[in-house]
C-alpha cells in the first residue's frame, strides 16, 4: 500500500510520456475534447435564450451545477476512466499478464492507456465554473467555501467508485461497459440539472441507492441557500464527503470479490 501511489504515478507518467510525443495531436484532441464537452453546456444556454429559471435555478446557478458535475466526472474519468476496459483486457487475458506483475492489477487497471486529453472536460467545466462564480450573489462562508471545495473531491471519488463498481460487475458480465457508462456518463448528464425537474422516485433513487445527487446537487443547494427536495434537511449537502468514503468501500469490496471470482479466460 505505501508503494502504491508511487506505481500509480509511474505508470501514469509512462503514458503522459507516449502522448506528449506527439505535441501536436495531444493539443487538438485536448482542445477538441473541450469543444465536443461543452456542446452540453451550449444546449443549456439555448434553452435560456427563451426561459429566464429553470427548476428554480437562473442560467448563473444552472452554470455553477453544470460546472460542478462536469468537473467532478471529467477528475474521476481521468484518473479512474480506463478500469471501464477491463472487460477488454478480460476477454483477450491480458489480465492474467497483470496479475502475476509486481503492480496490484488495479492500478494497471485505471492507468491502462491513461489519456491525457481528458484534461479537456475538467478544464472547460472549471471556465464555467468560474464565470459562473463571478455572476452570483452568494453570501460567502467558511462551510460554504470548505463544502463547495471539497464537494469537488467528494464528488469525483463517488464518479470514481462508481466507474470500478461498474468494472468489478464486468468480472460477472464481460459485456456491460455501457451499463457503468449509464450511471457515470449518463449521471453526469442527469446532475447537470436540477433534480427538483424529475420525479420523487428519481430524486429517491439518485439519494438512497446510487447517491449522484451528493455529487453536486446537495453541496451546491447548500451553497446557494435553496431548500432541499424530498423534504431532507439543507445541511445534507454536508454529509457529501461521508457518502464518497461509503462509495469507496462499497467499490474495494466489489473489486476484490470480483478478483476472487477470476477464473482466466482459458484459451
Amino acid at each position: 500500500m505505501r508503494r502504491a501511489p508511487g506505481q500509480y504515478w509511474m505508470l501514469v507518467a509512462m503514458w503522459v510520456r507516449s502522448s506528449l510525443a506527439y505535441p501536436a495531436s495531444f493539443l487538438l484532441m485536448l482542445v477538441s475534447q473541450a469543444l465536443i464537452t461543452g456542446t452540453d453546456f451550449i444546449a443549456v444556454l439555448l434553452m435560456f435564450s427563451h426561459l429566464k429559471s429553470f427548476g428554480g435555478f437562473s442560467l448563473a446557478e444552472m452554470a455553477l451545477l453544470y460546472g460542478t458535475a462536469s468537473m467532478t466526472l471529467g477528475l474521476a474519468d481521468l484518473a479512474t476512466g480506463s478500469v471501464e476496459r477491463i472487460g477488454q483486457r478480460i476477454r483477450s487475458g491480458d489480465l492474467d499478464v497483470w496479475l502475476i506483475r509486481p503492480v496490484p492489477a488495479f492500478l494497471q487497471a485505471v492507468t491502462d492507456n491513461f489519456a491525457l486529453r481528458r484534461l479537456g472536460r475538467p478544464l472547460q467545466a472549471l471556465l464555467v465554473m468560474v464565470v459562473a462564480l463571478g455572476n452570483l450573489q452568494i453570501d460567502w462562508t467558511a462551510p460554504k467555501v470548505g463544502l463547495l471545495a471539497i464537494s469537488l473531491i467528494s464528488g469525483s471519488v463517488i464518479f470514481g467508485a462508481i466507474f470500478v463498481l461498474g468494472a468489478a460487475f464486468q468480472f460477472v458480465s464481460i459485456d456491460s461497459a455501457e451499463l457503468a457508462n449509464s450511471f457515470t456518463y449518463g449521471g453526469q448528464q442527469l446532475t447537470q440539472y436540477p433534480l427538483s425537474i424529475f420525479g420523487k422516485n428519481i430524486v429517491r433513487a439518485v439519494t438512497f441507492v446510487v447517491p449522484l445527487a451528493f455529487v453536486n446537487y446537495y453541496p451546491v443547494l447548500y451553497v446557494l441557500d435553496k431548500p432541499a427536495p424530498l423534504g431532507l434537511p439543507g445541511w445534507i449537502g454536508l454529509l457529501a464527503p461521508a457518502v464518497a468514503v461509503v462509495m469507496i468501500a462499497l467499490a474495494a469490496l466489489a473489486w476484490r470479490g470480483g478478483l476472487r471470482r477470476y477464473r482466466s479466460t482459458g484459451s
